[in-house]
């Protein structure tokens, strides 16, 4: 009986291909868009579930206070993680993870590669899922100097070893030419979705041999001396909000001139809602992403199960007398509404098979899209349910409705040729239209807007020059020996102005609430970030001195500085050239207790493009007191080329021999800066598109239905002298008017949401009445081409035969 059943289903699809094919058509572009969606909502949603402790791991997050608002970061005093495990009861394990370790040279046999790496406390292995493929954690970290490798960096320079690692094991690398580390171990590869990545661990405690090396033991053991990550594993039996509760003034009770609060949370909500504004959390994060390619994926799949219901109820007179003859034989309205639901269900199933091939041919191009690697994993379980599930539920909805109208035609009424009334389906129908032209026009909008959201906080005055600006890493300090350096570049011809900086122009740097200065109130805390720069760095860059002076050279300005124009508005509004203002840290470090302010340069962006500049302090360091690697190149106007970075890049080499020739294009780094937005802006547009393709296939079998029942008609009324654009006119007209309803839907729907959006951007666009007409016009556009192929063919027809009796 099935077997027949099936059958009998397959013979009636394909007696109308195609009817059958644009169904199975839309959706299958449903499913295979939903599909991919999916994969990465089920990849974002398993964050850090590899870690086997994952529900008992928490970073510590600090709370600072700047201005009367919270500032949330996770930065914590060095000494604090072995200070809370020894006191604070619940704590189990803790360890500290460094924020250095990106871009670390390493060395072997000639060899020389980037990779970025960790150093942490030896408990981070008993901590974190990291499987040794060979070697252990209890011998790790044994020497002050070991290092473990991922298998990925162990490849790069000593191949792939199917055979295991072990003849690796005890080899030397040298690390940034400086330092020799042992081989201890190799690490099985960490999986995309974890939200720490490493290719490398190295002992902190050997990063802290180098620090001191560097700048001394000073504040080492101060609850001042903010650097590390620091990570807690709570005992089975604790209370996350009993240990919250100890922790929060823990900072404060170890040093009561800190006013710093801190709070545990949970390493699995770091990625999905890890965003916090004046001390707490917003909801933001990735989980923002996840939610709208959620809704995204079901709003693709419920406008291509409308589709669906669109095309049945469209041909439902053609099965008319099938449903009359089958009620009369004795088939009940159940078993027909159980036959059209097999039939939905059949063709979702035929739909999903085409569903993965088209997710075959497109993953790789959305595995780009959105930077990650998502096998579809047919040998997945989940993954498989999850198809099984969605190919149901589209069977179920878009046959739902068709099915209990088919089977309510009165066989009588049928099997007599009188006409059935379609009045509510005629409806319907036209509302499902009016739906699917909605959603489709507020995607048009909606990507309109993230588009010239995009643009236009890449258009705005950032207070310096990113174009023909280069930033060349030499990975260690070359302050002494970079007035030779400079001069090897201009003798190029190719460079315009070379400067030294601690800390990369577009990023944040490092930043201290402690400057005082004369009239600041006591209770005042204000984040200030400094920088360390040679004199000619604000030129260079592009920055324009407002009041006072630039720089002149090291030797006369070493107790000088210059501020922003935000943070000499907080210190004195009516000016504050020559003005002293108390660095917190000592001479030893490079930073002097008095700094007078001799200059005052514009505001500039950096670090959050969207947001307001905030206040900065620029420090003219001698020789040799920092570590400033960056150079950054102004290139003259137009030189930019290939030739030009070869002969920039022979002049590094030349002097900074031990380290290979790194560089990046400011405007490029600041482009990078949007790849979230412009992420969304691509996704927004694909789905636009897809929506569109879904809703004119509807558009084109209901336009083509429409012309089959007025084909008499048609042919009446050229025989009376109609003309071909009349006729096609005549036909379009309805469609027309359903795409112009939707847009008056569509209109103030989209500027809800966007207007939401743009909400959470301080430097946005306005929405514009152009916009939405362009979407409209867009979306009639499409749809008269959609509608006018059809039109105009029942409209070319010979009227005889159209007119001919059947």
């Amino acid at each position: 009986m099935v077997k027949n059943y099936f059958k009998t289903t397959i013979r009636n699809l394909w007696k109308n291909k195609a009817y059958s094919f644009l169904n199975i058509g839309g959706l299958a572009i449903g499913i295979a868009c939903a599909g991919l969606i999916f994969l990465w909502v089920a990849d974002e949603l398993t964050f850090d579930n590899f870690n086997v402790k994952k529900d008992k791991l928490y970073s510590v997050q600090v709370n600072a206070s700047y201005g009367g608002n919270a500032f949330t970061m996770s930065s914590t005093p060095r000494i604090m993680a072995a200070t809370i495990k020894s006191e604070i009861p619940g704590i189990a394990n803790a360890c500290r993870v460094s924020v250095e370790g990106d871009n670390t040279l390493f060395s072997f046999g000639g060899k020389s590669i980037y990779a970025s790496g960790k150093y942490v406390d030896p408990s981070f292995l008993g901590m974190f899922t990291v499987p040794f493929v060979e070697g252990n954690s209890d011998n790790a970290f044994s020497q002050l100097y070991s290092v473990v490798l991922t298998e990925k960096t162990a490849s790069k320079f000593f191949g792939s070893n199917h055979n295991g690692y072990r003849n690796i094991i005890g080899k030397t690398l040298r690390l940034d030419n400086k330092q020799d580390y042992v081989i201890k171990g190799i690490l099985k590869d960490l999986p995309e979705n974890s939200t720490l990545q490493f290719e490398w661990l190295a002992s902190y405690d050997a990063y802290m041999q180098q620090h001191v090396k560097v700048y001394g033991n000073r504040d080492l053991t101060s609850w001042e001396s903010f650097g590390p990550d620091t990570y807690v594993e709570l005992s089975p039996s604790a209370n996350p909000l009993v240990v919250n509760k100890k922790l929060y003034n823990f900072i404060h009770h170890k040093d009561p001139k800190e006013t710093n609060t801190a709070f545990l949370y949970q390493i699995q909500r770091l990625h999905l809602y890890g965003e916090f504004a004046n001390g707490k959390e917003t909801g933001g994060g990735a989980i923002k992403q996840v939610h709208m390619l959620s809704l995204i994926a079901w709003i693709i799949l419920f406008i291509a199960c409308v589709n669906f219901m669109n095309l049945a109820t469209a041909r439902s007179e053609k099965r008319a007398k099938e449903i009359g003859v089958r009620k009369v034989l004795g088939s009940g309205r159940k078993s027909l509404i159980i036959q059209f639901t097999g039939e939905s269900i059949l063709m979702s199933a035929i739909a999903a098979v085409f569903a993965i091939a088209i997710m075959v041919f497109a993953l790789p191009a959305f595995n780009a899209l959105v930077h990650k690697y998502l096998p579809i994993g047919f040998t997945n379980p989940g993954h498989i349910i999850a198809l099984l599930l969605i190919t149901l539920i589209c069977g179920l909805l878009a046959g739902s409705y068709p099915s209990f109208y088919l089977s309510s035609f009165d066989p009588v009424k049928v099997l007599k040729g009188l006409k059935i009334k379609s009045g509510s389906a005629a409806m319907i129908r036209k509302g499902l239209v009016v739906l699917q032209f909605t959603v489709s026009v507020v995607f048009i909008i909606s990507t309109i807007i993230i588009y010239l959201q995009i643009q236009h906080a890449k258009s705005r005055n950032l207070g310096f020059n990113k174009d023909d600006l280069i930033e060349i890493d030499m990975q260690h300090g070359i302050s002494r020996d970079f007035p030779v350096i400079k001069q090897q570049l201009f003798n190029t011809g190719l460079v315009e102005n070379a400067a030294l900086s601690d800390h990369a122009t577009i990023y944040d740097g490092n930043s201290d609430d402690r400057f005082t200065w004369e009239g600041k109130p006591v209770d005042q805390k204000v984040g200030i970030t400094f920088r360390n720069v040679s004199p000619e760095f604000l030129s260079t860059s592009g920055m324009r001195i407002l009041e006072g002076r630039d720089f002149s050279n090291v030797a006369s300005d070493s107790l000088n500085a210059i501020v922003t124009e935000s943070l000499a508005k907080i210190i004195d509004k009516n000016g504050v050239v020559g003005k002293i203002i108390q660095s917190p840290q000592g001479e030893k470090d490079g930073f002097y207790k008095n700094i007078r302010i001799i200059g005052v340069v514009n505001d500039y962006i950096y670090g959050n493009m969207y947001g307001q500049s905030a206040p900065v302090i620029f420090f003219c360091k001698p020789p040799l007191s920092v570590n400033a690697n960056l150079v950054y190149v102004r290139v003259k106007p137009g030189h930019i080329s290939q030739q030009s970075m070869a002969a920039i890049g022979l002049v590094i080499k030349k002097n900074n021999p031990a380290y290979p020739f790194q560089y990046k294009f400011v405007d490029e780094q600041f482009n990078e800066m949007f790849a979230n937005e412009i992420q969304m802006s691509k996704l927004s547009g694909i789905f636009a598109v897809l929506a569109i393709i879904i809703s004119c296939l509807g558009l084109f079998s209901l336009a083509a239905y429409t012309a089959e029942r007025r084909i008499k008609e048609i042919g009446i009324r050229k025989v009376l002298g109609a003309s071909v654009p009349g006729i096609a006119a005549l036909l379009s007209k309805e469609f027309l008017q359903l795409i112009g309803i939707s847009c008056l839907v569509a209109f103030p729907s989209a500027w809800w949401i966007m207007h939401n959006w743009l909400q959470s951007y301080r430097y946005r666009v306005s929405v514009h009445w152009w916009i939405f007409a362009i979407a409209g016009i867009t979306a009639l556009f499409i749809a008269v081409a959609t509608v006018s192929f059809q039109a105009v063919k029942a409209a070319l027809m010979n009227p005889v035969k159209s007119l001919r009796s059947e």
